[in-house]
């Protein structure tokens, strides 16, 4: 407890008892997570600590290298812990959340390249993809239909007119 996704601690690193359960909080979510939902995670266990240091932890941790983090439609940062080969980009869908990681060598390379013909160095970038997934995009009436199945009219029913005055 208290290292990061890598194994070790962040260089500006004090470990402190409420640090430490940010990061294990942070490390177990699985996905991309909030501050004040980490926040809320850990004041459900008993765990009270301020939201304000959650938001300067994951700021620590970010600022180190430790955390990727994504833009909420709402402009809400999102953070979840780096894997140890690096950072990755992921494509975040703005209605639920879902995320998946992208294959994004052609922006590495590009800003690989651009360090080279620059002459600048220590280069960061910051790529966000994000769309509507499959699942969100589908008509509420499809989804609907798939869980929870239309009774189907008996013989000599009538039609009953849809809600939306269409049928």
């Amino acid at each position: 407890m208290g290292r990061t996704a890598t194994g070790e601690h962040p260089s500006p690193w004090r470990s402190t008892r409420q640090r430490a359960a940010i990061l294990q909080a942070l490390l177990n979510s699985g996905d991309f997570v909030s501050a004040r939902q980490l926040h809320a995670e850990l004041a459900s266990v008993g765990f009270l600590v301020g939201l304000t240091t959650v938001y300067r932890t994951l700021r620590m941790l970010e600022q180190e290298g430790h955390v990727d983090v994504v833009r909420e439609q709402s402009g809400e940062r999102l953070y979840r812990p780096r894997p140890s080969d690096g950072h990755r980009h992921y494509l975040v869908c703005r209605k639920c959340g879902i995320s998946l990681t992208v294959d994004a060598e052609a922006v590495e390379n590009w800003a690989e390249a651009m360090t080279r013909k620059t002459g600048f160095s220590d280069i960061e970038h910051v790529v966000e993809l994000t769309g509507i997934c499959d699942h969100c995009r589908r008509p509420a009436a499809e989804t609907a239909s798939e869980t929870v199945p239309e009774p189907r009219p008996r013989e000599g029913d009538r039609a009953r007119p849809r809600e939306d005055g269409h049928g």
